[in-house]
């Protein structure tokens, strides 16, 4: 069965997760609330901008937290939608 790690950035949180057989193997989270708390809401721009600083960080940690490299995946999952677009096209582009 399939090795897949699995990208969220659809809004306040950047999260990557590492799951075989339906076993989570790992999941990592880098939460956005302390950032959007002085503007009483998520800002869009601010959102995007936070992914693009933290999504290869929190998919090097979900990957170093599953034991596993990036040759041992089988497949990438990202989120696509619903979601804000600017932070969508981020997981969609990480490298």
């Amino acid at each position: 069965m399939a090795t897949v790690l699995a990208i969220e950035t659809s809004c306040d949180e950047t999260a990557a997760a590492v799951v075989r057989k339906r076993h989570i193997l790992s999941n990592i989270v880098a939460s956005q609330i302390a950032v959007h708390r002085p503007f009483g809401g998520v800002v869009p721009e601010v959102a995007s901008r936070q992914h693009v600083e933290t999504v290869n960080q929190v998919i090097t940690e979900a990957l170093t937290t599953a034991q596993l490299s990036w040759q041992q995946l089988d497949g990438i999952a990202v989120t696509c939608a619903p979601g804000l677009v600017g932070a969508l096209l981020v997981g969609l582009t990480a490298d």
